[in-house]
């Protein structure tokens, strides 16, 4: 029965996610604790791993329960930081690491997420399979890593995201809260890199766009995709469901309305 399998925010831009076994939809259509967090330089521009491979060296967990952000580099350096009130002091941890000057600011409203007028990331259980299936060093988990997506579902073919974009799409619910597919989640460097080092994987692109335009699933509108080197659904939640928990192990069923 297709389910909800995982659900996995991530509290600082582009650094690791966590696990939660539930998670409330703000009324900014994302999910609690998504991207509430992000560094930005002296310019103002955003820091991720799509500037600089070195993010992906910096292992990270995080508790929302106490808001402690714990950080560790290869070299040993480690750290902890309550964001809510250790942004400046964490900001200058991440600086010096990274050599850059940085700030850290927080939107507990929508998060600094990429789409802002959009919502959360969805993608298969089976997807992440046949992903990691492509690439012989590629594990399904680090393809979840890779992908970097907000919702798992379980009990569904691979690519079954893929069929909520395009004219007359239908929506899904998880849980009764009602998700609405927006547009493929065109990708970038980011899923050809490994998530522990940055060392890119060979011929990844090249790669993936062929597969993925071979394995192109029938009940896809192939109009709604601009390119094959995509992998991800982003959808909306309607105003009327914000506000509702999503849990892990909810029943999620296709709905035409």
């Amino acid at each position: 029965m297709a389910h909800l399998e995982r659900l996995r925010v991530f509290p600082v831009k582009s650094l690791d996610g966590i696990d939660v076994e539930s998670t409330t939809v703000l009324d900014g259509g994302t999910l609690e604790f998504d991207r509430e967090f992000a560094l930005f330089d002296a310019d103002g521009d955003v820091v991720n791993a799509k500037r600089t491979d070195r993010v992906h060296e910096i292992a990270t967990d995080f508790d929302p329960t106490t808001g402690t952000l714990t950080v560790e580099t290869p070299a040993g350096e480690a750290d902890s930081f309550v964001l809510a009130r250790e942004s400046e002091r964490a900001a200058a941890w991440f600086g010096d690491v990274l050599d850059l000057e940085a700030t850290l600011r927080r939107d507990t409203s929508l998060g600094y997420v990429d789409r802002r007028e959009m919502g959360p990331s969805v993608v298969s259980t089976a997807t992440l399979r046949a992903f990691a299936s492509w690439f012989d060093d590629i594990s399904v988990e680090s393809a979840r890593r890779r992908l970097r997506a907000n919702i798992e579902i379980d009990g569904v073919p691979a690519f079954w995201e893929d069929r909520f974009v395009g004219d007359d799409a239908p929506a899904f619910e998880i849980g009764g809260v009602r998700f609405e597919g927006v547009k493929p989640c065109g990708r970038c460097v980011v899923p050809g890199r490994d998530p522990d080092t940055g060392a890119s994987t060979p011929n990844f692109r090249q790669q993936f766009v062929e597969k993925r335009r071979e394995t192109f699933p029938e009940w896809a509108d192939a109009d709604a995709f601009e390119h094959f080197f995509t992998s991800m659904l982003i959808a909306r939640v309607p105003e009327s469901d914000r506000g509702r928990e999503l849990s892990v192990g909810d029943s999620v069923s296709v709905t035409e309305e």
